[in-house]
């Protein structure tokens, strides 16, 4: 990329001319073919999540947070309505399109709209969303939000940096490592480094028509199973 410098010959990042602040995320459905993305409720999600949480019979999923498993569905259903309450961070439920019922939450955090960044968090997918469809088609769905109808620069995914299956996730759907915080949390009295990953909104286009080609009808059999998989429609890096 070319190098900018301002009036007295410093270099400078390039030019964002004409940029505005963005709107916050809108609290409305995100409707797609496997799944629906919609905001958190208390009284319509917490009973179907507890009730899929339930089969991740180790609490694996919660390992690299500070909060959960849940023993009883009244603890979780506290934390669902606090998450709702949440003023920093805008918290969905993830319906399975088949079932109808919440399998999984995802939250956007860390809003900027004045600077056009924002972030993914909060991931709980529970076993009966985990590897399917649904999931990816879900993330889409935010990202698509985001860049698309928000017009925001750059999206953000954190997580623990010895959280593998996070790490793996976020290099499947897209996002480039950035690098490593050191110490940045303590999680569960054990200390967490933080890896970071983004997308920016000139890598989305690419990105978008991936998604679009690995959710299309055609690249599923008739039982469900990807014919070819979602890095196969991106450019070779190299």
């Amino acid at each position: 990329m070319a190098q900018h410098h301002n009036a007295l010959g410093q270099p400078v990042g390039f030019p964002v001319p004409g940029w505005t602040l963005r709107r916050l995320p809108p609290r409305s459905r995100m409707v797609g073919r496997f799944c629906t993305v919609e905001p958190l409720d208390a009284e319509c999600h917490a009973a179907q999540l507890f009730e899929a949480n339930a089969e991740d019979r180790d609490g694996r999923n919660w390992t690299y947070y500070n909060y959960g498993a849940f023993a009883t569905l009244d603890d979780y259903r506290r934390w669902v309505e606090g998450s709702c309450g949440d003023v920093t961070r805008l918290f969905h439920a993830i319906i399975d399109g088949t079932s109808g019922k919440a399998v999984g939450v995802a939250a956007y955090a860390n809003i900027l709209p004045a600077y056009g960044t924002i972030e993914v968090g909060a991931l709980n997918f529970s076993p009966r969303l985990q590897r399917r469809p649904a999931a990816t088609e879900a993330m889409y769905l935010m990202m698509r939000r985001v860049f698309d109808e928000l017009g925001y620069r750059r999206y953000e995914w954190k997580c623990d940096s010895l959280n593998l299956p996070s790490r793996a996730a976020a290099a499947r759907l897209g996002f480039r490592y950035e690098g490593l915080f050191r110490q940045a949390m303590i999680t569960r009295g054990n200390n967490r480094d933080t890896a970071w990953f983004s997308i920016i909104d000139r890598e989305w286009p690419i990105l978008r028509a991936a998604f679009e080609a690995w959710l299309d009808p055609g690249n599923f059999d008739a039982d469900g199973r990807q014919l070819r998989n979602l890095a196969s429609f991106r450019p070779d890096p190299a």
